[in-house]
C-alpha cells in the first residue's frame, strides 16, 4: 500500500459503532463528527478518547484529526473513535515503541474488540432471560 504524505486513513469498531478517522498535517485539531472534541460530552466519554492523544505526547499537536463516527451509543462510539486515533496516530507516526506501548497499555486501542450482542432466542424477552413458569 502506498502511504499518502498527506492524509492517512484508519477506522475503529465498538459493538454496532463505526468510526472512520482521517489525520492530516494541522495545528492539533481533532473533530468529534464534526464538533471539537474538547466540546464533546459526556466527559467520561471524552476522557476515553482522549487516551491515545495523551500518550503520544506532543507530537499530535502538528496534525488535524477528523472522525466520523455512526451507530451504536454514545460509550460505543467512543471506544470505536478511540481505536479509530490511536489507528491513525500509530500509522501517521510510524513508531515502533508507540505501537509497543499501545498494546501493553490497553490492546484494544489497536485491535477491534469482536464482542457482539446475543441475538434473541424464541421463549423469552432476550438472549437469556425466559418467561416464568407458573404450576397452580
Amino acid at each position: 500500500m502506498v502511504k499518502s504524505p498527506v492524509l492517512s486513513l484508519s477506522s475503529g469498531k465498538r459493538k454496532s459503532a463505526i468510526a472512520r478517522a482521517r489525520i492530516r498535517k494541522g495545528v492539533g485539531r481533532v473533530y468529534i463528527n464534526r464538533r471539537p472534541l474538547e466540546l464533546f460530552e459526556p466527559e467520561l466519554a471524552r476522557l476515553k478518547m482522549q487516551e491515545p492523544l495523551l500518550m503520544v505526547g506532543d507530537r499530535w499537536k502538528n496534525v488535524n484529526i477528523d472522525v466520523r463516527v455512526r451507530g451504536g451509543g454514545v460509550m460505543g462510539q467512543a471506544s470505536a473513535a478511540r481505536t479509530a486515533i490511536a489507528r491513525a496516530l500509530d500509522d501517521w507516526l510510524e513508531d515502533p515503541a508507540l505501537t509497543e506501548m499501545f498494546k501493553k497499555y490497553d490492546r484494544s486501542l489497536l485491535v477491534n474488540d469482536p464482542r457482539r450482542k446475543l441475538p434473541k432466542k424464541p421463549g423469552g424477552r432476550g438472549a437469556r432471560k425466559r418467561r416464568q413458569k407458573s404450576y397452580r
